[in-house]
């Protein structure tokens, strides 16, 4: 490569840089002007919109939206709560417009206030679809879900885990803008500011100061990479003064995901805060003690909107080869029973927690294996329905747990 044509590239990765840059600036200064927490015990009604997005998706939220229905039958009749359907973010119709959301589709998420969204796909190398950026990232970035909070929860292993992984920033935010240089040299960009790191570390503090647990735990690569995950580490610390009566500590990521299978270890863990790509990682396998990411649920959180998701992908192949109806709908339950504890009805997102657990992990009346030689979705719904409905619902609870709710 000529002297020439390499300096042409440089300048040509700079204005590539100057760009994201400039928009990452002013991003950095709208977040030192943030608006105020919603207050959902002021709203009538809370508007929860579903959102079936791609493959399984549509069949497991209308599954779990009838669970919840039934548990919010009494709002629903003072219109207090309020149900919308909304369609339109299919990767078909993503890839047709070339958009993450197209616009009608937008319009309507931010009439809610709360998502109940089932999986979406985002295309691969190989895919027949055109480069879209992540429906999941893109609404994110549009309603500032800068919290992902996943909760894992294995009573009777002594496990009871939350994850608050921060949602906006880091190699996510950034991942479609990354420049192959030259031929066979790619870079991609790595996001921390102070701002995003403060509030996602804060939000955990609160929560451990609010359900009186002990201990939490940062999760970096800060030995390594010093600037990014430094900055994040040191706001972690600064912010730790503030909670006194909290252990704060740091473990980088490899040797935590060793941790999370060290028996003797794991259940000295309580609250977790991470940049994106760790949370992401590790919650995928702190999923696998509670029977792995298609029982799991996740709350994407904001100081305005929420959304309430599975974590697990679209399965195509479920839907290529006609087992849909047997998709097991218990992550976006899982995830339907913490838009209830953010919504104000902590009662019912705690009953819904003790059903889940009983039919999913213990009593296991009806298992879904995603074959017919398991239950269908709806089969396990309508068994979860009744061991809702069960006066005795708690003490059953209690009796497979081994301790109190």
């Amino acid at each position: 490569m000529s002297e020439v044509k390499f300096k042409d590239e440089i300048e040509r990765a700079k204005e590539h840089f100057g760009k994201i840059l400039e928009s990452q600036l002013k991003r950095f200064e709208r977040l030192k002007k943030e608006e105020e927490w919603i207050d959902y015990s002021k709203l009538k009604p809370i508007i929860i919109g579903v959102v079936g997005g791609d493959g399984i998706g549509p069949y497991i939220t209308s599954e779990a939206q009838r669970v919840l229905e039934y548990l919010l039958k009494d709002e629903i009749k003072k219109g207090k709560i309020e149900f919308r359907v909304i369609e339109g973010l299919t990767i078909e119709r993503r890839a047709q417009l070339n958009k993450a959301i197209p616009d009608d589709t937008l319009e309507e998420i931010k009439k809610c206030h709360v998502l109940l969204k089932g999986p979406t796909t985002t295309p691969k190398a190989g895919d027949p679809w055109p480069n879209v950026e992540s429906a999941n990232v893109a609404i994110r970035k549009e309603l500032d879900l800068f919290a992902n909070v996943r909760p894992v929860r294995v009573p009777s292993e002594g496990i009871d885990w939350i994850f608050f992984r921060e949602n906006t920033e880091d190699v996510y935010a950034l991942g479609p803008y990354g420049l192959e240089v030259v031929s066979g040299l790619a870079i991609d960009f790595k996001l921390i500011t102070e701002p995003g790191s403060e509030r996602i570390i804060k939000l955990a503090f609160d929560y451990a100061r609010k359900t009186g647990k002990k201990r939490v735990t940062a999760v970096t690569k800060a030995n390594v990479v010093k600037t990014t995950d430094g900055l994040f580490l040191k706001t972690f610390y600064r912010i730790a003064k503030d909670y006194p009566e909290i252990t704060a500590d740091d473990w980088f990521i490899d040797i935590m995901t060793a941790k999370l299978i060290d028996t003797k270890r794991r259940t000295d863990f309580q609250v977790f805060v991470l940049p994106n790509l760790y949370g992401d990682i590790i919650t995928d396998e702190a999923a696998e003690f509670q029977g792995g990411v298609g029982t799991a649920g996740s709350a994407n959180i904001g100081k305005r909107y929420a959304m309430f998701e599975a974590i697990h992908g679209s399965a195509p192949r479920m839907v290529q080869e006609g087992r849909t109806q047997y998709a097991d709908p218990s992550s976006v339950i899982r995830a339907g029973a913490m838009l209830l504890n953010h919504i104000g009805y902590p009662e019912l997102g705690n009953k819904l927690e003790m059903a889940l657990d009983i039919c999913g992990q213990y009593e296991k009346k009806l298992v879904v294996t995603g074959r017919s030689t398991g239950a269908t979705g709806r089969e396990f719904c309508d068994y979860l329905l009744e061991t809702i409905s069960d006066p005795n619902l708690e003490k059953k609870w209690e009796s497979y747990a081994g301790k109190k709710a």
